[in-house]
């Protein structure tokens, strides 16, 4: 996987488009002028989760005795399930019902942008190619700031794309995550039948 494969992953496990509708609402009562810096502290709040991963991924691995074989079969179960909630959508979005419960870390920041598939997808993709953690940093700086800028403009891009854009965008989206899913999950199968004793 090179730097651009891995941007567009991550970004669609960030999924800003999917996002807007929870950020035009849990932002609703805060005002105006103070949304944007709303937006960019959460974004930092998940840039800082998901680099924490990165960087601690392996360590993290290592204590749990996790083999790269069974997270990617995990993160691609993960990934494939949130997909089918961005293709069909759930009466209680994409990451279940996360309530209103203020704007500081939940459910902006975590699970919203630094979510489970997030943190699956970073860890896979270090546990992986360790040696190119620098590029999957570059991958991730550049994700964050695509969909800190989406998230950002969440109230302008509704307004003119419409719901029925956004939805048509999301499940798009969602369509091109299963079939990223589906490969992680056939990849992680094939190296577990490799590794098989015969």
């Amino acid at each position: 996987m090179d730097i651009v494969s891995a941007t567009i992953l991550l970004i669609l496990v960030m999924d800003p488009f999917g996002n807007m509708p929870l950020v035009i609402s849990v932002l609703k009562h805060v005002e105006p002028r103070a949304r944007a810096r709303v937006v960019l502290r959460e974004c930092a709040i998940a840039y800082a989760v998901l680099l924490a991963f990165m960087f601690g991924g392996d360590k993290f691995m290592q204590l749990l005795r996790l083999s790269d074989t069974a997270l990617g079969i995990a993160g691609g179960l993960i990934l494939f399930l949130i997909a089918l909630r961005m293709v069909f959508p759930h009466a209680e979005g994409i990451f279940g019902d996360t309530g209103e419960t203020g704007t500081f870390i939940v459910p902006l920041a975590i699970p919203a942008i630094a979510g489970p598939s997030a943190l699956a997808t970073v860890l896979l993709l270090v546990s992986r190619e360790p040696q190119r953690v620098f590029e999957w940093v570059a991958a991730l700086s550049l994700a964050m700031l695509i969909s800190t800028l989406v998230m950002i403009s969440a109230q302008r891009i509704s307004r003119w794309i419409g719901r029925r854009g956004v939805i048509a965008m999301e499940r798009l989206m969602g369509l091109v995550l299963t079939a990223i899913a589906v490969e992680m999950l056939l990849t992680g199968i094939e190296r577990f039948v490799v590794h098989l004793p015969r």
